[in-house]
């Protein structure tokens, strides 16, 4: 009986859990956040990434740094808090630690400001670096620089991208000759990866005789660079 019980009880408070931390489209997230005169808004990147540009009103509380739960903890606990990162996982991260702390209502934007930015939102402070990246005459002549190149979007930020980059860098000297492997940072080329539709980082870029074949994101083990480049050689 009593195992019987603890398993009921879960059961009856798990949508209470899923309820109070829920994930949101960045459609469902403007509207909503729009409609919530009483919101907090949370960026939960660097100070350097949020100096690049963010949500109007969004107060920057850094995930990483190490008074992030000190912060959160004089936020209002019975007002709905709104969190967002570049693409998803620190924001996860974040809703599961304010749902954690007692929190009652976190919402947690899919895709992130990356997935905003590209879909045309509005931000502030997206010039205040007036960072020049690369243009798109200088992307098109990389393109098509070789019959087969791919195109590596990355951050130093970004924990799977800097996990692949030796892998990166030792299938650009094996391909020399065979296909060009080019890396793309992020951070001083959004308006270039705006254009290019990239919605989340790590992104794969593949492309044969200029025209692009095929996208990939995240993690990728070498047999699976490999497959992808081989594929079309």
């Amino acid at each position: 009986m009593k195992l019987t019980h603890i398993l009921t009880t879960a059961l009856l408070t798990l949508p209470l859990a899923l309820q109070a931390q829920k994930q949101l489209t960045t459609e469902e997230f403007e509207k909503q956040l729009a409609k919530s005169g009483d919101a907090q808004l949370l960026d939960v990147r660097t100070p350097d990434e949020y100096g690049e540009g963010h949500l109007a009103k969004a107060a920057n509380v850094d995930y990483k740094s190490p008074d992030f739960r000190e912060k959160i903890a004089k936020l209002d606990k019975n007002k709905p808090v709104y969190v967002y990162c570049l693409s998803g996982g620190r924001s996860a991260a974040a809703a599961t630690a304010l749902h954690e702390s007692g929190f009652k209502e976190v919402y947690d934007m899919k895709g992130g400001y990356l997935k905003w930015n590209t879909s045309g939102k509005a931000v502030e402070g997206a010039n205040k670096a007036g960072v020049k990246g690369m243009s798109s005459t200088e992307f098109n002549k990389i393109i098509n620089s070789e019959k087969v190149v791919l195109i590596d979007v990355h951050a130093k930020w970004c924990p799977p991208c800097v996990k692949m980059l030796p892998t990166v860098t030792k299938l650009q000297k094996e391909y020399a000759g065979k296909a060009r492997i080019e890396t793309i940072a992020y951070d001083p080329n959004k308006a270039l990866v705006k254009e290019l539709g990239v919605e989340e980082i790590p992104a794969f870029l593949l492309y044969k005789n200029g025209k692009l074949v095929t996208r990939k994101n995240g993690f990728m083990e070498e047999k699976e660079f490999r497959a992808l480049l081989d594929a079309q050689l």
